[in-house]
């Protein structure tokens, strides 16, 4: 009898209705088409449907095979950002006996990073819909050991009965009702000490993977009685196999293992009774050293070690992790390096049991190499990574990370096995067998996995540049089509930041990361000319390791960027030379306005800082109780109109950070972006990531944020998004939208036609034609902002025109109509029927030659432009 713990952990059901007073605006969203573009650790076929399929992956959440589209379906985009970290998947297990069910062991982190616990995720209907049953600990879908696997397992005797093997001291976890339930095998001995780093204080490396695959036996039972003889690998380098041969009521290391290395997969022959390990000397995904392959004899007890290369020999630089069994003809197996990053991972492939190998390539004369296979990547030809390397290395290659490598239980001739970059596969697997070559292809269509870290949309060009995590980013020509290459010259290894010159949209400039060792003669910030399609590299400041933010001026004159952890610096041209921006904090967020060429902005501390002077030097505004950290943009077309993303909501300044208003209802938001106007508008369409009404979701503002509408929904919220974030200044209602894993959306309108009567207008700022003479010492410029009905916004700069400081000033107008200000900001008003006369606030009186200051105000009335005069005090 099974010794469980007496708790029981219940289901829950993971999605509910929120309920929210904000309306909504129907749309279809699509991926703008990269294919892969992260790691793949685990693909599972179903051993009793054809065709039924499911891939995992690190970030990104799980995806169902479509035989008819030869593509991937994603199948966790309902998770939101309360459970961001469901989009790492530990482990994925489908039902050989009802094949409808299948399930998911979810959870991305297991140190502070995630503040989740995992969970069990079960589908009645292949992935379409799921419920959920919460775990009392974390799971690590993106921590070091998830290529191994897998750790789910369904009994193909009894499928009401699951294992689970969890990390970090959890041991082994047992359902009997489907995954609704779960409780701890009290009896299992061995909860797995490994781990790569025990002291790492980030509690990332001292991650211990734990009990990390389950296999059953099927012969041990029949069908409908649980299966009785059961094997579990654990992550221990003294004891890495486990067998129960009752039905796990009492569990034992099996006898005569191999010592020394952790056994990666754990795959069973039942025709010839055989069970293989592969072994490395860590938990993977991104090394191993040694390691070997073993076959255990299950009626014997026999051990055989049938390494291709083993690891007392000096050719073994690699563990071994990947392995899979070809079900239609059981002698033929193959066998994945762990990890081979130089020159290449290896396959190997025996069709006796491992009594003997071939390898998918063998030396000839080095640098040469002879292949047994082909490489065609014509649908992917990114996937070269613009690299033109010497032999023995070639492009592409055939892969890294190779912890899961799938021979189809129902076809030999397709393979697939998934890398750090993509899925690849095969259609004619056995033309290695007959002497031929086989043809390996890009098998990743509709699963896209990248993290996007900045998006932008020019006006002109391509519709769409995008920054990326690992594989640096793309210039979009066409939405549906995956792009030649992404960017070179030099590469990133991520694009941390873009921008683009809003009158002159053919610049453009990126920064980014890459290891400084490797490549230490080039710069982390990148210019282009041509809208994206070529690039040229600029010189860098000394210190710089990785991209920061960087802006481009309005006519792409000049460039301010504020490399991580090094002073702020701006250049007049493309990068020829950097010159300190004074005033502006390290590790500043940077922007420009999209109007004045001359005017840049930084958001730092909660914070707004601006420069008028081309970024040589920034002032902080008087503007207080803005988020610590946060994303802000400003409006094309509108000179000084910002917003303001972060903790706490959304502000909007029209008066170039001088002054911000917070937007009432929204209690949180992640970005801000815009697009063109709905039609009849005068403003832009305002996109943005935020919670409103207490929903958390993705939303579109037609009248400049005074109302919104909801335009995702419950099903299409794929976790953590909104780190990018824009819309289309070209197609009304489309929206770029950036995910942490889920690549890049894009979505557009499918609702009727919109006209909206304007109730926003803001018009660009103008400066007036001062009256005041040169000698008096200061000018005025009465700058319009926002309107509404009955209202309006303006803001008015002082500049001091003498040759001396003044300690004070005093600015009139007279309005033709009856405008009443309502309240002032930077200044003390006071107002004689349309005479205005504004003085001086107690810490912007003292402005110095040449040097402006500022104040804005509200008012009643109709929105003119009155000529405005100065005087100093």
């Amino acid at each position: 009898m099974l010794t469980a713990a007496a708790v029981l952990l219940m289901a829950a059901v993971v999605r509910m209705s929120p309920v929210s007073a904000v309306a909504s605006d129907p749309y279809a969203f699509k991926n703008v088409r990269i294919d892969g573009g992260g790691f793949v650790p685990g693909i599972v076929f179903n051993p009793t449907e054809r065709n039924l399929l499911y891939a995992r992956t690190d970030i990104g959440g799980a995806y169902r095979w479509n035989q008819s589209t030869k593509s991937w379906t994603p199948l966790l985009d309902w998770v939101g950002w309360d459970k961001w970290g469901y989009n790492g998947v530990i482990s994925l297990a489908t039902d050989p006996v009802q094949t409808n069910r299948v399930y998911a062991a979810v959870g991305m982190y297991t140190n502070s990073w995630d503040p989740n616990n995992g969970a069990i995720l079960r589908s009645t209907d292949k992935g379409d819909t799921w419920q959920a049953t919460p775990l009392p600990f974390k799971l690590g879908g993106n921590m070091p050991g998830r290529g191994m696997g897998e750790a789910l397992s369904v009994d193909p005797n009894d499928n009401r009965v699951l294992y689970f093997g969890a990390p970090n001291g959890n041991g082994l976890w047992r359902s009997t009702d489907h995954g609704a339930t779960w409780a701890k095998v009290t009896s299992f001995p061995n909860a797995g000490d490994y781990a790569q780093d025990p002291n790492d204080p980030n509690g990332y490396l001292s991650h211990r993977p734990g009990v990390v695959w389950v296999t059953f036996d099927k012969r041990s039972s029949t069908s409908g009685s649980a299966t009785r003889t059961i094997y579990v690998g654990v992550a221990d380098k003294e004891n890495t196999v486990y067998r129960t041969t009752d039905g796990g009521a009492t569990w034992s290391r099996l006898a005569g293992q191999p010592t020394g290395y952790i056994a990666h997969k754990g795959v069973l022959d039942t025709v010839n009774g055989y069970l293989y390990i592969a072994t490395s000397d860590t938990g993977g995904p991104y090394d191993g050293g040694k390691g070997d392959v073993w076959r255990y004899a299950t009626a014997t007890g026999a051990w055989t070690q049938i390494s291709p290369v083993p690891s007392s020999s000096s050719d073994d630089y690699f563990g071994y992790s990947g392995l899979t069994i070809d079900r239609q003809n059981p002698e033929t197996i193959m066998v994945a390096t762990q990890i081979s990053w130089w020159p290449d991972v290896i396959f190997f492939r025996s069709t006796d049991s491992g009594a003997t190998w071939t390898r998918v390539w063998d030396w000839t004369s080095y640098p040469d190499r002879s292949f047994r296979y082909t490489m065609n990547i014509s649908e992917n030809p990114w996937l070269t990574f613009g690299t033109n390397p010497q032999p023995p290395e070639v492009t592409s290659k055939l892969g890294w990370m190779t912890e899961s490598l799938e021979i189809d239980p129902f076809d030999s001739d397709r393979m697939m096995y998934g890398t750090g970059a993509t899925i690849y596969g095969t259609e004619n697997l056995t033309q290695w067998d007959s002497g031929g070559k086989f043809t390996i292809r890009p098998m990743a269509r509709g699963l896209e996995e990248t993290a996007v870290l900045d998006l932008i949309s020019p006006p002109s060009g391509a519709p769409l540049i995008s920054g990326l995590g690992d594989i640096a980013g793309f210039r979009h020509t066409d939405l549906d089509a995956v792009p030649s290459m992404m960017f070179t010259q030099p590469t990133f290894t991520s694009t941390t930041s873009l921008d683009y010159a809003e009158k002159a949209p053919s610049i453009m400039v990126r920064a980014g990361n890459f290891t400084d060792a490797d490549r230490p003669n080039d710069s982390h910030v990148a210019f282009s000319t041509d809208g994206g399609a070529n690039w040229f590299q600029g010189t860098e400041p000394g210190g710089v390791n990785e991209g920061g933010t960087v802006a481009a001026a309005a006519d792409g004159s000049r460039f301010v960027w504020a490399p991580k952890g090094v002073t702020p610096v701006y250049s007049v041209g493309y990068g020829n030379s950097w010159q300190t921006a004074s005033g502006l904090p390290t590790d500043a967020v940077v922007e420009s306005d999209r109007v004045n060429p001359m005017t840049f902005y930084g958001l730092s501390g909660g914070r707004l800082y601006r420069s008028t002077n081309g970024g040589a030097t920034f002032t902080a505004t008087a503007a207080t109780g803005l988020p610590t950290t946060g994303k802000f943009k400003a409006v094309p077309g509108a000179e000084g109109d910002l917003w303001v993303a972060g903790e706490g909501g959304i502000w909007h300044s029209t008066n170039g950070g001088a002054s911000f208003t917070k937007l009432s209802g929204i209690t949180n938001a992640v970005n801000v972006g815009f697009g063109k106007a709905a039609p009849g508008a005068t403003y832009q369409a305002v996109f943005a990531v935020a919670t409103i009404d207490g929903v958390t979701g993705l939303y579109r503002s037609d009248d400049g944020g005074s109302s919104w509408l909801r335009i995702n929904d419950d099903e299409h919220q794929w976790g953590n998004m909104g780190e990018a974030l824009t819309g289309d200044p070209r197609v009304y209602g489309r929206v770029y939208l950036g995910t942490n894993g889920r690549g890049i959306i894009y979505g557009d309108r499918t609702g009727p036609p919109v006209t909206v009567t304007p109730t926003v207008s803001v018009t660009p700022t103008v400066s007036v034609t001062p009256t005041v003479s040169p000698e008096t010492g200061c000018t005025a410029a009465y700058e319009p902002g926002n309107s509404w009905p009955g209202g309006f916004q303006a803001n008015v700069t002082v500049k001091n025109t003498g040759t001396s400081a003044i300690s004070g000033w005093k600015v009139t107008w007279t309005w033709p109509d009856s405008q009443r200000v309502t309240n002032l900001w930077g200044g003390t008003p006071t107002q004689s029927g349309a005479s205005v006369t504004v003085t001086n606030a107690g810490y912007n009186g003292n402005v110095g030659p040449g040097a402006t200051t500022s104040f804005g105000f509200n008012a009643t009335g109709e929105n003119t432009r009155p000529t405005a005069t100065c005087t100093p005090a």
